[in-house]
């Protein structure tokens, strides 16, 4: 098993230049702070709702600067609440089940159904400064990228080998010596995964929150998402292609600086007991091991606890263990900490429920009927999403994940491709439905499709990388044939990253279909029946009954298929397709 702390293992590339890699690491530590100090200095500034989008290429690196902060600090709030969030529901079985079904539900609300709350609640609680606005469009684009990694790490823990868990208790870990020793590191490949994807939806967001009307008030703050939209509605060709040449831009050098980084440093947590001698490498990484500042840090914190323990977890699976978990002393008690919670959700909800039915009272036949049609309407298409992008991700992610080779020329691709965002693609793709002189009934899913297949290709990927290598030598060992291959090692072994895969690509659709539905295009308007069409609309002319009917629907259709189809396929791969050893 290669559960290993890999700052201690030698380089395989000469220790050069470490002074100029010390140097370079704090030149980007003070940009850094330099960066947070002129957004700090920004957000404190009188609130300006409208700022004028200037289409200079000289205002393009502040428009870039200014939307991967938020993007940044989206990100880093969703992974704190995602690992909080998901440990919660995974050792506490008594709200288990509630907080993975509010889980599915606000993973598939569209971006636009929060919109009004939040910025309103942001702009009330910080009034007379920017931060507020910022704040509500910041929390926006969290709720596009949250979803995914909170299911990945409740997967993750779920499917922990059962000996593994029996191993930490025998040799006495505490709970926090256990969640960065041994939950953590499982969770990592799938985690760095589904970062990827993520930051790809809060760039599919972006559009969305930089840039709106609500009822009679509008917003539109500096930065790409803004710069696209406007380039988009004014038919400006040349500064569209110049903001997606930038995005992509930026999109590239975040693969290459970041994710290929974590990738290779994700790698050594496979769970296997035989180390694949193809490993995922990476540059920047191999450079970023030999600052000596770097190493200096983290070396202090890890070395005296983790080493040493890892070093005992990696022996287990050849220790003859016999004392299971106590499944009396998991059981959660009840402290009148958890009545007082529950007793205040409930009055919340209860008063919320109150003035939802004042609300949608305004609501009449027609438009009821009216919604129930783009309810099913959407609903048909965001399942066709699903077996459209399901089709081809799985075969080509274990493909990828399987092939080292083909993974060094298709991965980077595929990581740029799902990093950019999906909005950027649609002015391309609407100006050639105008041009055709379609309509949105098809291309809809076309559009949808760009926002939901990245979600499946990576965790298939990830599920592949993390099938381990004995396993896989062990089929060729014995001459499987392709149909077993699958049956037996393949789709077993990806199933638990393929459910969370295919459950938040439902999500990334129901999202997904607010732009794919309903959008403008200079002069040209192009919409389409559905729940996202109806959503868009109500957004921009203040109807929030339509719009809260709308969530209502969205919320009902997506319970259900939680409870009958994606509750007991997590329980199967829970279950029976749990790596044990």
């Amino acid at each position: 098993m290669s559960l290993q702390h890999t700052l201690a293992r030698p380089l395989v590339v000469s220790r050069a230049w470490p002074f100029l890699i010390d140097v370079a690491v704090g030149l980007c530590g003070i940009a850094l702070f330099l960066g947070i100090l002129h957004l700090a200095t920004y957000w404190l500034g009188t609130p300006v709702p409208v700022v004028p989008i200037s289409h200079s290429l000289s205002a393009l690196p502040a428009y870039a600067f200014y939307s991967l902060g938020r993007i940044a600090i989206a990100y880093l709030l969703s992974l704190v609440f995602a690992v909080s969030y998901g440990y919660t529901a995974a050792y506490n079985p008594r709200v288990e089940a509630w907080m993975i079904a509010a889980l599915d539900i606000l993973q598939s609300i569209p971006v636009l159904s929060f919109l009004p709350p939040v910025v309103l609640a942001m702009i009330a609680l910080v009034p007379g400064h920017q931060f507020g606005i910022e704040l509500g469009v910041i929390l926006l684009i969290f709720t596009g990228q949250v979803w995914n990694l909170a299911f990945s790490f409740y997967s993750s823990l779920k499917s922990i080998p059962r000996e593994m868990l029996e191993a930490s208790r025998i040799y006495r870990f505490s709970a926090w010596q256990r969640f960065w020793q041994l939950e953590m590191p499982y969770a990592a490949i799938g985690l760095v995964w589904n970062s990827i994807v993520s930051v790809a939806g809060g760039w599919f967001a972006l559009i969305a929150c930089e840039m709106f009307t609500m009822g009679d008030r509008s917003f539109q703050l500096p930065g790409l998402g803004s710069y696209l939209q406007t380039a988009t509605d004014a038919g400006d060709l040349k500064a569209l292609g110049t903001g997606f040449a930038v995005v992509i831009l930026l999109v590239v050098a975040t693969d290459q600086l970041v994710w290929r980084p974590l990738i290779a440093w994700s790698d050594k947590f496979k769970f296997e007991q035989v180390e694949s001698a193809d490993r995922v490498t990476s540059p920047v990484l191999e450079l970023l091991k030999r600052s000596a500042l770097l190493s200096s840090i983290p070396g202090r914190l890890w070395s005296r606890v983790e080493e040493p323990i890892y070093e005992r977890l990696s022996h287990t699976r050849s220790a003859h263990v016999v004392h299971p978990l106590d499944e009396g002393e998991r059981k959660p008690r009840i402290s009148a900490g958890y009545v007082v919670l529950a007793a205040t959700v409930l009055a919340v909800v209860a008063w919320g429920a109150l003035q939802a039915g004042l609300m949608l009272r305004s609501i009449t036949l027609a438009d009821l009927r009216l919604l129930l049609e783009g309810a099913g309407a959407t609903f048909l298409r965001v399942n066709a999403s699903l077996v459209i992008s399901a089709a081809w991700t799985i075969p080509v992610g274990v493909a990828i994940g399987f092939n080292p080779k083909l993974a060094r020329i298709v991965q980077p691709v595929a990581q740029v491709l799902a990093s950019v965002p999906a909005t950027a693609f649609f002015p391309i793709l609407l100006i050639g439905l105008v041009k055709i002189g379609g309509g949105l009934g098809i291309g809809s899913i076309a559009l949808m499709l760009l926002g939901t297949q990245w979600y499946i290709l990576f965790n298939v990927i990830a599920g592949a990388m993390s099938i381990p290598s004995d396993l896989r030598e062990v089929a060729t060992l014995y001459h499987f044939t392709r149909w077993q291959r699958w049956t037996r090692l393949i789709l077993p072994g990806i199933f638990p990253y393929l459910i969370t895969g295919m459950v938040t690509a439902s999500g990334g659709a129901w999202n997904a279909s607010v732009f794919a539905e309903y959008t403008h295009l200079k002069d040209h308007t192009l919409e389409t029946i559905g729940l996202g069409a109806q959503i868009d609309a109500a957004t921009s002319s203040g109807r929030f009954p339509i719009l809260l009917m709308a969530t209502i629907l969205i919320s009902l259709m997506v319970v259900t298929m939680n409870r009958l189809v994606w509750r007991r396929l997590y329980r199967l791969a829970e279950t029976r397709y749990k790596l044990e050893g």
